[in-house]
């Protein structure tokens, strides 16, 4: 079973994977717009994903879901991520997305 990790520790893991894959975790803050998520995640080949992170068994505020449901609204892809396995998934769909636009 997996050692319970903190947000923190979570995030730091996903941003240094993203840049192995040769992709940049911006920290997101957007003035006048909280509740947008932590990152802005860039890949190579210009696809672009917002991730949210929370700790094992955190919950996204109504305010953030309204964020995320707006941006998907707009046809962004947004992600939650509460643990490690979860930031492995991210991480496997950002490399698939790398692969796909480098095959196009």
């Amino acid at each position: 079973m997996e050692k319970l990790k903190t947000e923190s520790q979570i995030e730091a893991y996903l941003v240094k994977k993203i840049k192995q894959l040769g992709g940049i975790a911006f920290k997101f803050v957007s003035p006048g717009n909280a509740g947008v998520p932590d990152r802005l995640v860039v890949l190579p080949g210009g696809k672009i994903i917002f991730v949210e992170l929370k700790k094992p068994g955190g919950k996204t505020t109504p305010l953030q879901d309204s964020q995320i449901a707006r941006l998907m609204k707009l046809g962004c892809d947004v992600g939650v991520v509460h643990s490690i396995e979860e930031a492995d998934d991210c991480i496997e769909y950002c490399r698939r997305n790398i692969e796909s636009d480098r095959k196009e």
